[in-house]
C-alpha cells in the first residue's frame, strides 16, 4: 500500500469472509433506526470488515466481506462481470416468454439488461423455482424484473458468485474464503482486463 508516495506496511492481516445473510438482515455497518445489521452476525471477527455489493433486507445467502479495498473495489466495478447465482421462487407460475424476456434482456430503470442466464428447477401449481446467473450488478434487478413481468418474488436467495458457492452454510453462519478461491475470484475479476489489453 503507498501513501503520499511512500510504501507503507499493512499491519492488519487480510481477511475474505463469506457469510450466509439471513432474511431481514441489513448488508449495512449500522442503522440508526435499530435494525439488525450484518456486524452483529461478526462479532467474533477480530479485524473490520465490509460487505463486498449489497443483498437487500428481503433476500438472502451468500455475501462476500473483506478489510481488502482493492480486491473489494475489483469484485465490484461494472466492467468485470462477476457471475453471481441465484436461487428464486416466484409465484403464480413463469411462462416460456417470461423466461425468455429475462434471458434476452428487458427494459427496467430506462435501460435494456444484460442477457441473463435463466433455467427452472422445480415447478408445482402456483410456484416456480427459478436458477438465475446474472452478469451484472443493478440494485434488485431480479425483483425489478420479476416486477415488470407481473411474477411476485416469494424467496430469493444467493447462492453463488463466480465460483465460490454457499454450500452447507446454514443462515447466520459465515466462514474465511480459502487461498484458491480468494485467486479464482481474482483471476475471473481480472480476466476482462487483460482481454482488453490483448485486443489493443
Amino acid at each position: 500500500m503507498t501513501v503520499l508516495g511512500q510504501r507503507v506496511r499493512q499491519t492488519e492481516k487480510p481477511v475474505y469472509l463469506m457469510l450466509y445473510k439471513p432474511r431481514g438482515v441489513l448488508t449495512t455497518m449500522s442503522d440508526d433506526r435499530g435494525r439488525r445489521c450484518v456486524p452483529e452476525l461478526l462479532r467474533d471477527v477480530p479485524e473490520r470488515v465490509y460487505p463486498i455489493g449489497r443483498l437487500d433486507k428481503d433476500s438472502e445467502g451468500l455475501l462476500l466481506l473483506t478489510n481488502d479495498g482493492e480486491f473489494a473495489n475489483l469484485m465490484m466495478h461494472p466492467s468485470h462481470h462477476i457471475p453471481k447465482t441465484y436461487r428464486v421462487t416466484v409465484r403464480p407460475s413463469v411462462s416460456d416468454a417470461q423466461i425468455a424476456q429475462m434471458t434476452e434482456g428487458m427494459e427496467i430503470d430506462g435501460r435494456m439488461t444484460a442477457p441473463t442466464e435463466v433455467r427452472v428447477l422445480d415447478r408445482e401449481e402456483n410456484r416456480v423455482v427459478l436458477e438465475v446467473v446474472l452478469h451484472e450488478g443493478r440494485n434488485r434487478q431480479i425483483r425489478k424484473m420479476c416486477d415488470a413481468l407481473g411474477l411476485e418474488v416469494a424467496r430469493l436467495k444467493r447462492t453463488a458468485m463466480g465460483s465460490v458457492r454457499l454450500g452447507m452454510l446454514r443462515q447466520g453462519e459465515y466462514r474465511e474464503l480459502t487461498a484458491e478461491e480468494v485467486q479464482k475470484l481474482r483471476t475471473l475479476a481480472e480476466r476482462p482486463e487483460k482481454e482488453e489489453r490483448n485486443n489493443k
